[in-house]
């Protein structure tokens, strides 16, 4: 982060209106299609553990998670992270990343995971999940279907389909 004055805080239920025009800005109307957006739309983010990126008063990203299972294994959705196009690659993103996990990891959660760009996301600890360990609904890339342990060999012997967690707790 260079030039700018940024600053990380939780999302609060204020900044819903503003995070939805950043995501259609961003993703447009076809955010509704992927399949990672049809997992969170069942249930909803954390707002614990989903952050916002400030510069002054100017909300310029986002980043969300949301309690999901793998098989029977609790774990997090990573997701959607976005950041204003003016903004991006000036580690605002990764900032984000950054904090989404450290958060997620004090409050004792081991995985996470996410659908992207695995060159981009390894800088943040996550590797490509082996082909069949996991499984999404709809139409999706087993090479962007990524994880991030956030304990040790956390992911070891997970396997199943990934969907909403309704067991979680807020």
């Amino acid at each position: 982060m260079t030039d700018l004055s940024l600053t990380i805080l939780s999302e609060t239920p204020d900044d819903a209106v503003a995070i939805e025009r950043l995501h259609e800005r961003t993703f447009g109307p076809g955010r509704f299609a992927r399949t990672a957006f049809r997992i969170r739309e069942q249930l909803g983010h954390r707002l614990d553990l989903s952050f916002t990126a400030r510069i002054g008063t100017l909300l310029v990203g986002s980043v969300q998670l949301t309690p999901i299972r793998i098989g029977t294994v609790p774990a997090l959705l990573l997701g959607p992270l976005t950041v204003e196009p003016p903004f991006r690659e000036r580690g605002i993103g990764q900032a984000l990343i950054e904090r989404a996990l450290a958060e997620a990891r004090t409050r004792g959660h081991r995985i996470v995971v996410l659908v992207g760009n695995e060159t981009y996301y390894a800088k943040s600890g996550f590797k490509r999940i082996p082909k069949g360990a996991a499984t999404m609904p709809g139409p999706l890339d087993p090479a962007r279907l990524l994880v991030a342990e956030l304990v040790e060999n956390a992911f070891a012997g997970v396997s199943g389909a990934i969907q909403p967690d309704w067991d979680a707790k807020p």
